[in-house]
């Protein structure tokens, strides 16, 4: 009876023990749980934080005058275009564009859109179903943890992430003239990766993945730091510096128009086509000066520099002409230069001549005392 008494008081304390540890443990999993959903809240919050902050307000129509949608291509072979392209693999944290946009799309971070070819329109009808982009140009992906059906996540091994293939990017600029600020303002709304891979000839062929809004990608890219150049080895830039302050240098493939055509088709001629780019450029770029109105000061004094300039330049014509007829006539310049010569050496003999051949004055009362003289000498 006593031994039966032992083993359940035995039984008893057992079975606190192991539920105080099951509450202990319960509230341990409790307060991590609630770490972690405090923790996820403020990564959010930081996200979303970021996002407001590198997202460009659009300018209300009201406030503008003009407004131009501008396609260039980005040739990463061009030495300006270099910081997108390099490094290809990962090396010291550091990444190119692609494999930042391309692992922010597999993550469902960021959304991405079908290349629709001049009628973009990013809105969640278009936008990419991840899984169909990557079988569609053979990109190897295994699905990620926490992936579901609305979304999906991948993990693509490095191996698999084709960074050497993409040798191109179409940008989309839009060019804002603010009747507020009375300025020129460029930006650049959207991004599009493009592959580069051999067709069945041999010849290269070009695939437009998909575009990627810019505001979007702005808070991951202006944590990336590049090398703009390679006199300065210390990267002081990031990649969203790198656009805002225009340092790519990209051609003009296409702009808004109501045909939707691009610029090989309205001028198939390539220096048409040339002359066509830079004329647009052009007027881009001086679009705000065309619409300066000088002050009358400002005015007078761009009169009196343009008078200045004017004489300058007249002063400047008139001694090549005389440089130039003097070299043009150099023998008849070197028979002058000896003519002269000749009469300054003339001029010197006859100079000399007339000096010995005058004999001194002699008055005449020293005439007549001489010959006095020599005729009282005489008569003696």
């Amino acid at each position: 009876m006593i031994f039966k008494k032992i083993i359940l008081s035995a039984a008893f304390v057992l079975t606190a023990f192991g539920l105080s540890a099951q509450v202990e443990n319960a509230g341990g999993v409790r307060k991590r749980t609630e770490q972690d959903k405090k923790k996820t809240e403020t990564e959010t919050r930081v996200s979303d934080r970021m996002q407001d902050f590198f997202e460009t307000k659009e300018t209300h129509d009201a406030d503008l005058s003009y407004m131009r949608q501008i396609y260039r291509r980005l040739d990463l072979s061009k030495a300006a275009n270099s910081p997108l392209y390099f490094p290809e693999d990962v090396v010291d944290g550091q990444e190119n564009l692609f494999r930042i946009i391309l692992m922010l799309v597999v993550d469902g971070k960021i959304p991405a859109y079908e290349y629709l070819d001049g009628r973009e329109i990013f809105t969640d009808q278009y936008k990419v179903n991840v899984a169909d982009m990557l079988q569609r140009f053979d990109i190897y992906a295994q699905e990620g943890k926490g992936s579901t059906e609305k979304n999906p996540r991948f993990v693509i091994e490095e191996a698999d992430v084709p960074t050497t293939q993409v040798l191109n990017y179409y940008i989309i600029e839009k060019w804002e003239f603010d009747r507020r600020s009375n300025r020129m303002k460029t930006r650049v709304e959207a991004i599009c990766p493009v592959l580069t891979r051999s067709g069945d000839f041999g010849d290269e062929a070009r695939y437009p993945m998909f575009w990627v809004k810019f505001d979007a990608l702005r808070p991951y890219i202006a944590q990336q730091r590049v090398f703009l150049s390679d006199d300065n080895n210390l990267a002081t830039h990031t990649i969203d510096d790198y656009f805002n302050l225009g340092k790519y240098d990209g051609e003009i493939y296409k702009t808004r128009n109501l045909r939707n055509l691009s610029m090989a088709q309205m001028f198939p001629d390539e220096d048409d086509r040339k002359r066509a780019q830079d004329s647009i450029d052009r007027r881009l770029r001086t679009y705000g000066k065309d619409l300066w109105v000088p002050s009358r000061e400002e005015y007078l004094a761009m009169k009196e520099k343009e008078a200045a300039e004017a004489e300058a330049k007249a002063a400047g014509d008139s001694i090549p002409e005389r440089t130039v007829v003097e070299a043009s006539d150099s023998d008849s310049g070197k028979a002058a230069s000896v003519r002269a010569k000749k009469r300054s050496s003339s001029k010197r003999t006859a100079k000399a001549k007339k000096a010995s051949s005058k004999k001194p004055k002699v008055s005449s009362s020293s005439a007549n005392s001489g010959a006095a003289k020599s005729v009282r000498r005489r008569r003696r």
